[in-house]
């Protein structure tokens, strides 16, 4: 009886220990906030950084899809978040996210800018323990004036 419990325990303690994979070396997910102001879908000189904003860091079993890690943070007073993740995730498909805007009115989520994909395991030959996502957006109910101006530089710069 002794052996088998010394057996499961050999076979048992290892994968729960692994189970959590804590790493040495915390990997910080680093992005930053917006305001657009244009309704543009992607920032313009009219955007602007937002404080205050409250964002996640997902993570998800890549087979079932159910989320397996959450943390929360906000931005500073410059729009940019840092949230610290102590576990690796190598298996997980992680996303930062919008959660809730600072500016009532610039509460709608832009589409398409509301999450941006993040790989956290040291197993992928970053040596850098930051892993920087893509800039998120919030936008307003209506473009603010000056925008339409600034809409046409860009359709003339693509012709």
């Amino acid at each position: 009886m002794a052996k088998i419990l010394l057996l499961i325990a050999l076979c048992v303690l290892p994968a729960l220990v692994s189970a959590t994979r804590m790493v040495k070396n915390p990997l910080v997910v680093q992005g930053q906030v917006y305001c657009d102001r244009c309704r543009a879908g992607f920032e313009t000189p009219k955007t602007r950084s937002m404080a205050g904003a409250k964002v996640k860091v997902e993570c998800s079993d890549r087979k079932t899809g159910q989320v397996v890690y959450k943390r929360e943070g906000y931005t500073d007073s410059t729009g940019q978040y840092k949230i610290v993740v102590s576990e690796d995730h190598l298996d997980e498909i992680c996303d930062a996210a919008l959660v809730k805007s600072s500016q009532p009115e610039c509460a709608k989520m832009s589409p398409g800018r509301e999450r941006a994909r993040v790989i956290l395991t040291n197993f992928n030959g970053i040596i850098s323990s930051t892993r920087y996502a893509n800039a998120m957006g919030f936008m307003v109910d209506e473009a603010e004036a000056g925008c339409a101006e600034i809409m046409k530089l860009y359709q003339e710069e693509d012709e």
